[in-house]
């Protein structure tokens, strides 16, 4: 079996009314609970599969709040519950500073997506929490995923202007490839790992610990990993 250094491999919970789901490509209307596809979990309820999966590190995903659904509170207790059993990330949705604070009372780091912050709000919240935020650079059809005029289109010019704040890492997230187990653009991560001067984590596509062997060697730090767990291809001696 393949063994990982100091390669982190994240749990990926995408959490929508309080039950978690399979993501795949991105449409989050088709998402259907992960119990239906997963050969490791016989439920969709996030505490049973944290105590099953035993994960060292996860990374939530708030559907409700990402898709403007519903109130903070609709997953706030059970994403609680999750982040006292395993060092977790979150991304809410952040659109401003004041979203940040009650996330990082229960939670190590808040992860700003780009779908959601603009980057003066990047800006302002990684100079208000220092070290404890992650920044997800969003891409979907090819295109950076964001709603802000000012966004630059070109990701390695995102990365180069992330380069002067204290982040905890970068998340390159490509949601055409979440779920589909398409596996990895190593060409076009090496070049992101070269220009940034936080570690690189990657979001969607990963297949198997091949592909795993790849990012490390590229120099990427960790993996967000969810459908490539749930149907055996990394096993999860490695996740733990």
């Amino acid at each position: 079996m393949y063994e990982l250094n100091m390669f982190r491999i994240l749990l990926v919970l995408d959490i929508f009314n309080r039950t978690v789901v399979h993501a795949q490509g991105g449409n989050r209307h088709e998402y259907k609970p992960i119990h239906y596809s997963s050969s490791i979990c016989d439920s969709s309820d996030p505490i049973k599969i944290v105590r099953t999966i035993k994960p060292q590190e996860v990374y939530i995903a708030d559907l409700n709040l990402l898709e403007g659904i519903g109130k903070r509170e609709k997953n706030f207790e059970i994403i609680e519950q999750v982040a006292r059993k395993s060092k977790t990330m979150i991304d809410p949705g952040i659109t401003s500073l004041s979203e940040t604070y009650d996330i990082l009372e229960i939670a190590q780091t808040v992860v700003l997506g780009t779908e959601t912050a603009s980057f003066d709000t990047i800006r302002e919240v990684a100079a208000a929490h220092p070290g404890r935020v992650v920044v997800s650079i969003d891409k979907k059809h090819g295109k950076i995923l964001s709603k802000d005029p000012d966004m630059p289109s070109d990701p390695f010019e995102i990365v180069e202007m992330l380069n002067e704040f204290d982040l905890q890492d970068i998340i390159i997230l490509d949601l055409d490839r979440v779920g589909t187990s398409s596996g990895v653009d190593s060409q076009f991560l090496s070049k992101i790992v070269s220009m940034s001067n936080h570690s690189v984590l990657l979001g969607g596509g990963v297949r198997n610990t091949e592909d795993i062997e790849t990012l490390e060697k590229i120099g990427l730090k960790g993996a967000i990993v969810a459908t490539a767990l749930h149907n055996g291809s990394i096993p999860l001696k490695l996740v733990q």
